[in-house]
């Protein structure tokens, strides 16, 4: 897609969704990466149904090493993958008290340095925690920049690289969200909501509906 229509894409994408955010409940750097770490293959949805019970009684890196393995599982029983990721948050929150004074980096290599945390949480904690102009490449943004020909690519990774590069500066911070948002209820995997987008007649896609 021309740059130009890339422009107007998000132009549009921003008005029709003027407060992106995440979906993810959480009130601090931490609680968000318990709740990214929790949402891998998983939904916002029952995500913040376990960190609702998980956060009153333990919303902190030293508060999850006290309530261990065994304490948090209960919490986060109803997560796909519970017994990996409670290992994970656990372990993430021994370094995070051990080496960076309980509080959460804001550094990619300190980051991806905790167990369980990769490029993409990395870049939603980044983007989402400290506003810094990362897009992590999901299932909804890897769908749209593919069939709407914004940013077409092969990887997740190749994904990301095209969006940095054609997202206008203006829109680089908040691009994660409206384009997650964007996938998430309109341009949807099964079912795209072409008659009701704002962006289909700039869309490359060659099967609308």
């Amino acid at each position: 897609m021309e740059q130009r229509k890339i422009n107007l894409v998000f132009r549009r994408l921003a008005k029709a969704i003027p407060e992106p955010a995440t979906e993810l409940d959480y009130k601090t750097p931490f609680e968000l990466l318990v709740a990214v770490t929790l949402s891998a293959q998983a939904t916002d949805v029952s995500v913040n149904k376990a960190t609702a019970s998980l956060f009153k009684v333990a919303r902190t890196p030293e508060a999850i090493l006290e309530l261990g393995v065994e304490g948090l599982i209960p919490h986060i029983r109803t997560i796909g993958l519970f017994n990996s990721k409670a290992r994970h948050i656990v372990a993430a929150s021994r370094i995070l008290v051990e080496r960076h004074g309980g509080r959460v980096p804001d550094n990619r290599a300190d980051l991806e340095a905790l167990p369980g945390v990769g490029r993409k949480t990395a870049n939603v904690i980044l983007n989402t925690a400290f506003g810094q102009p990362t897009i992590a490449v999901d299932t909804h943004i890897f769908r749209v920049g593919n069939r709407t020909g914004i940013a077409p690519g092969k990887t997740p990774l190749a994904v990301e690289r095209a969006l940095l590069e054609c997202v206008p500066k203006k829109y680089l911070k908040d691009a994660h969200h409206l384009l997650i948002l964007h996938g998430r209820y309109t341009c949807k995997a099964q079912r795209p909501s072409c008659a009701e987008c704002c962006i289909v007649d700039l869309c490359e896609f060659d099967a609308k509906r």
